[in-house]
């Protein structure tokens, strides 16, 4: 029983794998975690509002700096 278990096993290993690469070629993983890391940063957005307003504002001003500082340091 043990033999039939081991081919079992790696059978389901092959057809995880081959459906892993499948998800990962289709793109539909890459545009899922675009998604995942876009909710991830409003949550963060939202929190750092709520604890710290002064902080957020500043963010803000922060990245215009930063946008700034890219164009003219290229």
């Amino acid at each position: 029983m043990t033999h039939k278990d081991g081919i079992v096993a790696t059978i389901a290993l092959a057809l995880s794998t081959l459906a892993m690469a499948g998800v990962v070629g289709s793109g539909a993983y890459a545009q899922a975690a675009g998604v995942e890391a876009r909710g991830v940063q409003a949550l963060s957005n939202a929190v750092m509002e709520t604890v710290c307003p002064e902080a957020h504002a500043n963010r803000a001003a922060d990245a215009q700096l930063l946008a700034v500082a890219t164009q003219v340091n290229p």
